[in-house]
This record gives structure tokens, sequence and C-alpha cells, in this order.
């Protein structure tokens, strides 16, 4: 399996991420015919990773050393399955809608008896030491020797980012019998890997609270005593959006979400989110939970809680479960807790929501950098997103916080699984909602960061140093789907040259910190004792649940029946008045906009004394939101009339 860690994708209001967590018909990847194996062997594509270089090559792996392994299987029809998933999600399609129950999509699309004990036996008689089996995989261990005799490849150590992992030498491959078997192997390189076994979960973190002066709503609190910028005095930022503002936002009207469940992923779970709910909904006015309405799904056991950072995902928990509730109030929400956030406890969490049809949304705060995910992974990932979209669940991931990801990783590229053909991917603005709960306008998120001199009469570095912003760019592994077609720009989609490729986001919500939502959590407080207190977070982390809950109205609104994958519907709205066509200059071209905010020294009191900054909005690295399709906000947010257009038939574009 793969092992690097996925990320969470919250932001603090202090501007500061949360701890680290982590086809075919137009939607497959790059051609992969580099990849080939010897006469009687089936290549598994994409085995070999791209660091595994002649130049970083430092020898053979020891003979003894021990592997775990995971076959991921096809299926009875894999490109059937990715026809029909395509085909049932087109509104085009004579197919449209016409989904299957859990397990009519398995006995049609998933991994017989036979594949499953075929891949067994096969890896028994090679000498490896089968751990499980299921219908999406069947797991194993042994030695290296064993491995390499079973997957037709050597095992060497290669040199990357400053240390040494294990990788094959070419592509791996298994006999030409169980090619129809066998969708991808995940586990051969181990980049990087340490494991640790807690099975009771931290506590929660130590509190963070906000300093003010605040604004209720979008400008209400000027900072009149303060430098200017951008020509005029600026507002403070909000003390945090709640559910009425952001449902006035993005015109939820009458519709609530009931009859409609949505499923939130993340890693571990949040031993108070029950409390922490219901508190939160009693002080910010959102409706109180039926009996039953949140339940979670979680593991016997937990993983590397310790290297994951358990406590920072119960937040994430946290942020999801309180924003769907307050877009979508009647919505019933199953949170799926993954045992680790390891890609493989992840994909668990995916495939139980799947084969249980668990939900009808399914939402997901998490992710990595392109460049860390392998092909097997990849692939394991739309299987499970394929299958959901057949019985018309569909899967919302939020598209990152560091904007091209030049300044984390040296490198511009996108994020995974958001980068995804069967995903949709969520952007970030930053939100200004003003009085009576009014939509005033919208920018893509991008902040920089000017502290406020000592002096008090000047901005230092004005107008800032970049910090962070919502996540987007081109694919490098991902072709385009035939839903971008027609609607992302050529400098866009070709943006790495050559072929037209995956670009993300497809759609957005709120996710500036800085205009941020209110949440509520019981945290750590300063003498060591528990307690429920609120803050202000963001982070495309925000963006997704709001999404997920507006969608659970529009799914109310087509009188019940699921929307399931939901790009092909987005892009045929793309160009209407269902949409606000965010731009980073809603005010005009000349007009920069900006907040003040004021934060505790030590996240928690003034006694470390106070830190003033001003906060630009729109200023994302190298992406920009303008006027049509961007890869900051991608078609735009939902604006009035958005989730009405799912009462009837819709005919845009197409």
């Amino acid at each position: 399996m793969r092992t690097s860690r996925a990320k969470s994708r919250a932001a603090l209001s202090m501007a500061a991420a949360l701890p680290l967590l982590a086809g075919a018909l137009a939607l497959g990847a790059p051609d992969a015919s580099a990849d080939s194996a010897p006469g009687g062997r089936a290549a598994l594509t994409g085995t070999r990773p791209a660091w595994a270089t002649a130049g970083a090559d430092r020898g053979a792996s020891a003979d003894g050393g021990r592997v775990a392994v995971r076959v991921h299987l096809a299926g009875r029809d894999a490109k059937g399955l990715a026809d029909y998933a395509a085909a049932v999600s087109d509104p085009d399609s004579a197919s449209y809608g016409k989904y299957l129950g859990a397990e009519e999509a398995q006995a049609r699309f998933g991994a017989t008896q036979g594949q499953i004990d075929r891949v067994r036996d096969w890896l028994r008689s090679n000498g490896l030491t089968v751990t499980g089996a299921n219908r999406h995989y069947v797991s194993a261990t042994g030695d290296v020797a064993a491995t390499e005799k079973a997957f037709g490849t050597q095992l060497r150590q290669y040199r990357k980012g400053g240390r040494t992992y294990r990788a094959p030498a070419t592509t791996a491959s298994v006999p030409a019998a169980l090619g129809d078997a066998v969708l991808a192997v995940s586990g051969l390189d181990n980049a990087p890997h340490k494991s640790s076994h807690d099975e009771a979960l931290p506590p929660p973190d130590a509190v963070f609270r906000n300093s003010g002066p605040f604004s209720t709503y979008y400008g209400s609190k000027t900072s009149s005593a303060l430098p200017d910028a951008y020509g005029q005095k600026a507002p403070y930022a909000v003390k945090g959006y709640t559910g009425k503002q952001l449902r006035a936002a993005y015109g939820a009207g009458k519709w609530t979400g009931k009859g409609v469940t949505v499923a939130i992923t993340d890693a571990y779970a949040s031993p108070t989110i029950a409390k922490d709910a219901a508190q939160y909904a009693k002080r910010n006015g959102d409706a109180p939970y039926r009996k039953g309405q949140l339940r979670q799904v979680v593991p016997d056991d937990y993983t590397r809680t310790e290297e994951c950072g358990a406590s920072g995902w119960y937040g994430e928990e946290t942020l999801d479960v309180e924003a769907v509730h307050a877009v979508a109030p009647a919505a019933d929400i199953v949170y799926v807790g993954a045992a680790s956030c390891y890609d493989a406890d992840l994909l668990d969490s995916l495939n139980l929501v799947v084969d249980k049809r668990l939900a009808d949304i399914v939402s997901n705060s998490w992710g990595d950098v392109e460049s860390n995910e392998t092909p097997d992974v990849a692939a394991a990932y739309d299987q499970v997103f394929k299958m959901g979209a057949v019985e018309g669940i569909g899967f919302y991931f939020s598209s990152g916080d560091d904007g091209d990801n030049v300044g984390s990783t040296g490198t511009k590229q996108i994020d995974v699984p958001s980068n995804s053909a069967w995903v949709t991917s969520v952007g970030g603005t930053a939100l200004a909602v003003g009085k009576h709960d009014t939509y005033q306008w919208e920018t893509g998120w991008g902040t920089l960061k000017a502290s406020l001199s000592e002096d008090g009469k000047s901005w230092d570095g004005y107008p800032g140093t970049y910090t962070s912003g919502a996540g987007g760019g081109t694919s490098s592994t991902v072709r385009q789907p035939f839903y971008q077609r027609g609607v992302v720009p050529d400098a866009l989609a070709r943006a790495g040259g050559g072929q037209r490729m995956r670009t993300a986001p497809d759609i957005a919500a709120v996710a500036d910190p800085n205009t941020g939502f209110l949440v509520g959590q019981t945290q750590t407080l300063p003498d060591g004792s528990l307690g429920y207190d609120e803050y202000r977070i963001g982070g495309t982390s925000l963006a997704a649940p709001v999404v997920a809950g507006v969608q659970a109205l529009a799914q109310q609104a087509r009188h019940g029946l699921p929307i399931g994958f939901a790009n092909p519907s987005i892009y045929a709205r793309y160009g209407s008045k269902v949409y606000h066509d965010v731009t980073d200059h809603p005010l005009g071209a000349e007009r920069d906009l900006a907040v003040v905010r004021v934060d505790y020294a030590n996240g928690v009191d003034a006694a470390d004394g106070l830190l003033t900054s001003l906060r630009s909005l729109g200023k994302d690295a190298s992406l920009k939101a303008v006027r049509g399709y961007d890869d900051v906000t991608g078609v735009g947010t939902p604006a009035a009339g958005y989730v009405d257009s799912y009462r009837f038939p819709f005919r845009g574009r197409h």
C-alpha cells in the first residue's frame, strides 16, 4: 500500500493548517504503454514509482525483508463498470438515473468468488501468507524473495527525499491467467512507512480561541483607527458565519435535506461529537438533531494514532458534521471513521459506504499531492468511485489548502483524490455575507498576510506574504473527462502541454478562514480539563461539507432521487444563473479587498498579547479566479436557483 499520509483540509483562523492527516469514456489515465511484461504475464501498469530511477538505485533489497501487499480485484467487467458509471451520471444519456442497488451492482460488476479464490491460491503457491480476502482485495505478506517471484520483478532500494525506500525495479506482473482478476497491487513500495498501534485515542487538542474585535456580518465593524489598505479602511474579520448565513448565501430556500443521507469520511472518531454537535446547534440557531439523525460507524481498532495526529482529526469530523447540519438541517449524517490516515484504511471506509449503501452523498476533507499518489492506489480509489456512481452515490473532495502547491512542494501540482475524474473537486472562496444575511460577493480564496507595525502606523511588508489558498490546477496523470469539454479553457486543460487533462476544482464554496465558519467542539483547556469552546475555521475542509449540504438540498428538491456522481449535472448548468461566477475582483478590477484580524498570541487569551494583521483576499498563489471556469472556483458557487434547478429536468449547455 502507499504509506504516505493523507492530509486534512481544515485551516484554523490563525491561518495554520490542522495537523497532517492525508477509466473509460475519456475518464482514464494517460497512456501507460511503457509498462510491459514478459510472455505469459499480464503487466500491472504503474507499479514502478517515478522516483525509482537508475540514478537513485542503492542496491537490491534483502531477500528476507518482509513485504505486505494488497492485490486489488478487477471485478467481472471493468470496462462495463466505467461505461455504466458514466452513462448513469450523464443527463444526456438514456441511462441517466437508472442506478443499481448495492447487491445488484456487486453481482454485475464486483469480483467473483472464483476471482478471489484464484488470486488467493496463486499467492499461497508462491510462498506468500494470505492475511485477508474480501470482494475488493486479497492481502498477503511474505519475504522479498517470494514477493519478487510472485510479481515478476526485483525489489530494490532507492533514494528519495533524503531517505531510502523499497520499490520494484520494473513493472510488476501476474500470470496472464489472472489478468482478468487483478486490477492493481499496492505495497510493493514502502515510501514512507511508519507504524504504531494504540487502541486508545488521545485527548482533544489544546483549546484555540479567536480574539475580537469581530464583524457580525461582512463589513459590520471597521478598523477606523488602523492604517488604510487598498485606499480604504478594512473591516474586521467576521466572528464566523453560521448556518443561517450560509443557507442564505447559497440559495437554500425552503429546502432542508429531509430524506437524504450524507456520509462523512475521515480518520478516527471524536469521542464527543454527539454532545458537541447538539450544543453547537442549540447555541447557533440550527435545528436540534432528531434521535438517530447523527451516527458513527467506526472500526474495532485504531492504528498509527500518534503518526497521524489522531486528535487533529476530531476537529475535522466536528467541522464536517456541523457544516453539513448547518446547511441541510434535516439530512441524516453518518460518520464513517477510518482506522488510520493511510490509504488502505481510508479505502476501507469508502468501500464500506458503497458496499452497504450508507449514504447518497459522501463528503471527504482529506487528501495528498498528486506526486505522492501511485497509479495502483489511484486505480483502487477510482474503482470505489465508479461502483458508487452506478449506485447513485456522489463523492465530494476538498481541493486542498496550498494553492498550486509550489510553496509547499516546489512543484506546481493538484491534489488527490480530488484529481480523480470520478469525484467532485470542491474549491474555495472568501465569502461576504452582509446585513440581513444578504449575499454580497465572493473572491477566490487566497491570502496575503501583513502584520501591523510596532508603531501602529503601517502594515509591514504590505500587502504581505502568501499563507494559504484554495487548491487547483491541471492534473499530470488524469485525462480530461467528457463533462469538462467545452468548459475548461485550453490554457488550463493543456497547461502541461500536449493533450487535455483533468482540471480542478469543479465547484466551490466558502473556505477562507478569514471569512470562515463558526465551529464548536470539546477541547483541552489551559488547566488540563476538557470543555466546549467555539472558534472560526476555514479551508476547503469547510467547502466540501458545505457543497455536500447544498447537494442534499438539491436531492430533496429532485423529489428525493439521488443525484449520484454530480459532475455531468454540475457542468450542464455551467454559464447559467444558478451559479455565482466568482472572480478575484468582484467590485471592479481596481478594487482589492482585505480584512483585519486580531489574534491571541498564545491562541487562548490576551496574557501574551495580541497580534493584529491585514489579510488580503483573492490572492491565491499563481491561480486566479476569473470570469467563467477557473482553477480556483471551478464553475462557481451555488446561487439562488441552483437547488430549485433540480426540481425538473435541466436542459443546459448540452
